[in-house]
């Protein structure tokens, strides 16, 4: 199979504005209402999908395989958080992007949260097929 579309430089992003449903007191990770760093590593991770997956062929996805997340300063609720991630690495199927988050409380972006995060292309036939033949063995 063949992945010639996924090459350095593609990017993704997504962003959202922060509700009581993103914050750390909300998602249990944490006892304050600001964005919550589970939340963070969500949107890095939609990020990186939204740079490469719409290019795969039928029947291939990618999947998070390592992540190096640094969560930099709170974000308050009303905040608009942006994710942004670039492909910087391909290795046969294993992809290497760099994160970030900005967060634009008054059209002022200010960095939040940065790293690292690799992912995995994958046949999500086979892929499925793997995960039913471990639960059969359960």
């Amino acid at each position: 199979m063949s992945f010639d579309a996924i090459q350095p430089g593609l990017k993704g992003e997504i962003g959202l504005c922060v509700g009581e449903e993103h914050t750390a007191q909300h998602l249990g990770s944490g006892a304050v209402r600001v964005f919550a760093t589970p939340q963070m590593v969500l949107l890095m991770e939609l990020a990186s999908v939204a740079a490469v997956d719409h290019l795969l062929p039928a029947g291939y996805c990618t999947v998070g395989a390592h992540l190096d997340i640094r969560h930099l300063a709170p974000t308050p609720m009303g905040f608009e958080v942006r994710a942004t991630s670039e492909l910087v690495e391909v290795d046969g199927r294993r992809l290497t992007f760099r994160l970030q988050v900005f967060e634009e409380p008054f059209g002022e972006a200010q960095l939040v949260g940065d790293g690292t995060h690799r992912r995995a292309i994958i046949s999500a036939q086979r892929f499925g097929d793997g995960v039913a033949q471990k639960a059969a063995q359960a």
